[in-house]
C-alpha cells in the first residue's frame, strides 16, 4: 500500500482539487491521510462531509509542515509514503508511475516527481533536487519550458511537496526534524538519506501539477529558507564540503544577506535576514545534530563529493 500524507493549514479552497485528483487515481492500492494544523477556515467541516474515505488527523495546534508530515507518517499503513502538498493536482498515473519507480530501482529510498506549474503545465517547478558546491539546494529545471529534457535517473533529494519515501528508509534515517517547521526539511533528509546509501530517483512519468506557494511564501518562507539552509549547512554537509567549498559557501550566504539588506524596505527581504540570524544563533544545536548524523555516516569522501552540483541560484 502507498500512503498519501497531505498537510493542511487553511486549505479547503484547494483540498477538492487535490482530493479529486487522488480519487482518480488508476492505482487504486493506497490510503489518504490529511493531517490539519489547526485549521480556522472550512478545512475539517468539509472533510466531514464529502470524504468518508480521507483519515483525518487534527492536531491542536499548528506544528509546521514538519510537525504535520510527520504525524501522518507515523501514523500511515503503507510501506510507501507520500507527502502531497494541498495546492497539487496529481495526474491519474501518479502514483503507478511512483510505485513503478520503485520497483525499478530497489536500492532507492525516495521518489521525485515531475512537478509541473497548476496554471501553466508546460512550465517545470522541479525535477527533481539538486545540492550545489555552494552549499545552496536548487530545483532542478525551474521555470524551464518543459520538453522532456530530464530523464530517469539519480538526484539528490526530493521535493517534499511531493515525495514519495521507503518506509524502511525512514525507519533508519529518522522523520523529518521538526526543528526546521517548513523549508529545507527534504533537503535535510535528504541528506541524512545519501548519508546512509540511501539514493533518490527522478521519475519522469510520476507528475504532479502544483499551484506554487498558495498556502505559504511571502516573509514567512524567506525567514525559514533564511534560517533552514544554515540548519542545513551545520547540521548535515560533511567535512569533506566544507574542506574544499569554504569560500563558495560563505560567499553565498554573504551575498544573501547584502541582497536583504539592500532590499531592507521589502518585508520578505527583512525576513531573510532575520532568518540567517536565528540560524546562527541556533548553531550550537545544530552541532549536536551534526555529530549524530555525520555518526551515522557510510559513504566515502568521493561518493559525497559526487553528490554536489555547480550552483544553481533558483530565481
Amino acid at each position: 500500500m502507498i500512503s498519501v500524507i497531505i498537510p493542511n493549514w487553511n486549505g479547503a479552497a484547494h483540498l477538492p482539487t487535490c482530493l479529486a485528483a487522488l480519487h482518480a487515481q488508476t492505482d487504486r492500492d493506497f490510503e489518504v491521510l490529511v493531517v490539519d494544523n489547526n485549521s480556522t477556515d472550512e478545512s475539517l467541516r468539509l472533510l466531514a462531509a464529502r470524504y468518508a474515505a480521507v483519515r483525518v488527523i487534527a492536531l491542536p495546534h499548528n506544528a509546521g509542515f514538519t510537525g504535520a508530515c510527520n504525524a501522518g507518517l507515523a501514523a500511515a499503513y503503507g510501506s510507501i509514503l507520500a507527502l502531497l502538498n494541498n495546492d497539487t493536482a496529481a495526474a491519474p498515473d501518479w502514483l503507478a508511475e511512483v510505485r513503478a519507480a520503485f520497483a525499478r530501482h530497489p536500492h532507492a529510498g525516495s521518489v521525485a516527481s515531475r512537478m509541473l506549474l497548476f496554471d501553466k503545465r508546460d512550465t517545470l517547478h522541479t525535477a527533481g533536487d539538486l545540492f550545489g558546491s555552494d552549499g545552496m539546494p536548487a530545483n532542478r529545471g525551474v521555470w524551464q519550458t518543459d520538453t522532456g529534457q530530464y530523464f530517469e535517473g539519480e538526484v539528490f533529494s526530493a521535493c517534499g511537496g511531493s515525495a514519495a519515501y521507503r518506509r524502511s528508509m525512514l525507519e533508519e534515517t529518522g522523520l523529518l526534524d521538526e526543528r526546521f517547521f517548513f523549508s529545507c526539511e527534504d533537503v535535510d533528509l535528504g541528506w541524512r538519506a545519501q548519508l546512509r546509501g540511501w539514493r533518490c530517483v527522478y521519475a519522469p512519468r510520476a507528475i504532479v501539477y502544483h499551484k506554487l506557494a498558495s498556502t505559504g511564501g511571502g516573509p514567512t518562507a524567506s525567514y525559514f529558507d533564511g534560517r533552514n539552509s544554515i540548519h542545513v549547512l551545520v547540521k548535515d554537509v560533511p567535512g569533506v564540503v566544507w574542506r574544499l567549498h569554504w569560500r563558495s559557501i560563505l560567499m553565498r550566504q554573504l551575498q544573501l544577506a547584502l541582497q536583504a539588506l539592500r532590499s531592507w524596505r521589502g518585508a520578505a527581504a527583512r525576513a531573510r535576514l532575520r532568518g540567517q540570524l536565528a540560524g546562527l544563533a541556533a548553531v550550537p544545536a545544530m552541532l549536536a545534530a551534526r555529530r549524530r548524523v555525520q555518526a551515522a555516516r557510510l559513504i566515502s569522501d568521493e561518493q559525497v563529493l559526487a553528490l554536489l552540483s555547480s550552483p544553481v541560484h533558483n530565481t
